[in-house]
């Protein structure tokens, strides 16, 4: 039963919209090309499925979600339950980039995005877990830390 006075999180990692503007030129540039080696039903053919694909990779690329509810942190495809969350970290660009990079543990679950700077890093309390923490990108990493400060003191359904 989930507590309806715990606050909730909901963010999907959309792709920006300046992806969607050079998704479109790129579509544009594959017509003109096209359309100077083919005839005109051809060319218009392969721009349509050339804009298909463009719109079809974007949307599943951005159609991540960061969610929590129910006792539950959701990132992209894995969940965890509250009690086996530890300490949440709010990480600025910098220390985003090098959470992602140089001082990376190859065994972290990681749910980035390049076009999102910032992210937060939850350490796992869970001993048979392989991961020690998730490094999530977010557009709202306070709201998103809070949150999940709000899951982990939230009194668990009994």
């Amino acid at each position: 039963m989930r507590d309806s006075t715990a606050p909730g999180y909901d963010e999907r990692l959309g792709v920006p919209l300046r992806w969607w503007v050079q998704g479109f030129m790129f579509t544009a540039s594959v017509w003109l090309a096209v359309l100077a080696a083919l005839p005109g039903s051809a060319a218009w053919t392969v721009t349509g499925v050339t804009g298909l694909l463009v719109a079809t990779l974007f949307w599943s690329y951005g159609s991540a979600r960061i969610s929590v509810h129910d006792g539950l942190l959701r990132a992209g495809r894995a969940r965890i339950e509250a009690r086996h969350l530890g300490t949440v970290d709010v990480l600025d660009p910098e220390q985003a980039r090098r959470a992602a990079g140089v001082d990376a543990d190859a065994r972290a679950y990681l749910l980035l995005r390049p076009y999102l700077k910032r992210a937060v890093r939850v350490a796992i309390t869970d001993t048979a877990d392989p991961a020690p923490y998730w490094l999530i990108s977010t557009r709202h990493p306070d709201e998103l830390a809070r949150a999940l400060a709000a899951l982990r003191e939230a009194p668990t359904a009994g």
